[in-house]
């Protein structure tokens, strides 16, 4: 596929600062990016979104989200913390969107231009470089959790975001107060400061359930076959014992039932001020 360019961009006299800096964020959102790239590459384009939606995205999921912000042709798509663009790219290809990628992590950013040929920014979501009411939809799937400041990473977002415009969202919620095990640089809302934040950024909630657990077999079949490649060339690496425990402490909290893993479709009400 044509590699679109990816333009670099940070906020004015801001640090050049990433919304994950733990090491082993880094690695499992960095480094995993550009050997799943590698990966595809070899395998052939059919492995290509199943494999760059790895970890929250799911099919089933994005069709969810897809149809309650009723997506449709033409249509601006801001993915926000796009990481590889698989959910991106699945939108574009089956309603006909028109994407813009934000993503804080290089390899990230090269392997979504290289296997998509999508428009990616380089910058952080806390400081996104476009104008104002610019996008028509966003999404922001599996980011919340990465991030501290969580409030200005939504106001951003709101803030490039067409009035009545639609927010899909896959956020990792807390369900106690106290986690164990907590994958490296995570902090999970619990419920009550998610529609708390949500609401003091301008967004009301208009539906929220459960992620479905359903993934059909041929989706599963791909992406297993790109992580086995991945893991056959890069398992003696430090970053690739980073980024599989990060990916196992998650699995254990939700098979525990201490996290749980929402779908939410937000619209944006207009002015905050």
């Amino acid at each position: 596929m044509p590699s679109a360019r990816i333009v670099a961009r940070r906020g004015p006299d801001r640090p050049p600062e990433t919304m994950m800096t733990a090491a082993a964020m880094v690695a499992e959102f960095d480094d995993v990016a550009g050997w799943t790239a590698d990966a595809v590459r070899d395998l052939g384009d059919r492995y290509a979104i199943p494999a760059a939606c790895r970890g929250s995205a799911s099919p089933i999921a994005l069709a969810w989200l897809a149809e309650a912000c009723e997506l449709s042709r033409g249509m601006r798509l801001l993915d926000v913390g796009a990481g590889v663009g698989g959910p991106a790219a699945w939108a574009a290809e089956r309603f006909g969107v028109r994407p813009v990628l934000l993503e804080p992590m290089p390899a990230a950013c090269r392997a979504a231009s290289t296997l998509f040929g999508l428009p990616v920014v380089l910058a952080d979501g806390r400081w996104i470089p476009l104008r104002t009411a610019s996008v028509d939809a966003a999404w922001c799937l599996g980011v919340l959790c990465t991030v501290e400041e969580k409030a200005s990473l939504l106001r951003e977002i709101h803030r490039v975001l067409v009035p009545g415009g639609a927010l899909g969202l896959i956020v990792v919620v807390a369900r106690g107060k106290r986690l164990r095990r907590l994958p490296d640089g995570n902090h999970f809302p619990a419920q009550a400061e998610l529609d708390a934040l949500l609401g003091d950024a301008g967004f009301e909630v208009v539906e929220q359930i459960d992620r479905p657990a359903e993934v059909p077999r041929s989706w599963t079949r791909r992406a297993q076959e790109v992580a086995a490649i991945v893991e056959a060339r890069h398992s003696a690496s430090q970053a690739y014992a980073l980024a599989a425990r990060q990916t196992s402490r998650l699995a254990d909290l939700l098979d525990d039932g201490e996290l749980s893993m929402q779908l939410i479709h937000a619209t944006n009400l207009g002015s905050t001020a």
